[in-house]
């Protein structure tokens, strides 16, 4: 069965990837060594399995070979972290991004193959879970509980059009704070701007809201 990420340890911040990408309708299999966490997350994720991650055999009875993109997010075991990263790189997966305790980790795991490092802080999985599902979407900052401004990239859905045509506020209920083209910033842009491929909107808006936004406009498949 393919699925479209894989979240291994939910600690913490994977337990919020896990949650937020399957909150986006994201196919996710979650891997943990600790059976409470399984039982906590079986009926969030699309598949939650009990694992050890640093196993090859297990990894690929898993089917994580069909997998495109592969967050490593185990906790306080530098060990397995290394380890698994190993693994998934000697099995070929595209991407592999994995959360790193340190700068030294972090070097160990440049160096071995992790596509992407990050050192996430209390609340960092809905930012990172958010760059995953896109490219487009660069940047993610939590204002409240249920407010966020985000930074995405124009592409073929919104570029050549203006702001009046895409009519983002009423359809969407979200707010083009500023336009970034290149060097220049633009603030509170006219209505009958004309948006360019790789232009940077800064949104701003309800979480429900910009998620509305993001998969209409934003996120390209």
């Amino acid at each position: 069965m393919k699925r479209d990420y894989a979240v291994i340890g939910l600690g913490r911040f994977g337990g919020s990837i896990c949650k937020e990408l399957s909150s986006e309708g994201m196919q996710v299999l979650a891997i943990d060594s600790d059976e409470d966490k399984i039982n906590e997350f079986k009926n969030i994720a699309s598949h939650a399995v009990i694992a050890d991650s640093t196993d090859e055999a297990t990894l690929k009875e898993l089917g994580i070979k069909n997998i495109d993109h592969v967050i490593v997010a185990i906790g306080d075991n530098i060990q397995a972290s290394i380890l698994t990263t190993v693994v998934l790189t000697d099995l070929g997966i595209k991407t592999i991004t994995v959360k790193a305790q340190n700068d030294y980790h972090e070097k160990i795991l440049n160096r071995i193959g992790a596509n992407q490092v990050v050192h996430p802080e209390r609340d960092m999985g809905k930012r990172i879970a958010r760059n995953v599902i896109s490219n487009n979407i660069l940047d993610y900052l939590e204002l409240s509980d249920d407010h966020s401004i985000v930074e995405v990239k124009v592409g073929r859905k919104m570029g050549g059009k203006t702001l009046a045509e895409l009519d983002i506020r009423a359809e969407y209920g979200c707010n083009v704070v500023a336009i970034k083209r290149e060097q220049d910033i633009n603030v509170s842009p006219a209505a009958d701007e004309i948006l360019k491929n790789d232009d940077i909107l800064i949104v701003i808006g309800a979480d429900n809201d910009i998620s509305r936004f993001e998969k209409h406009l934003v996120i390209e498949r």
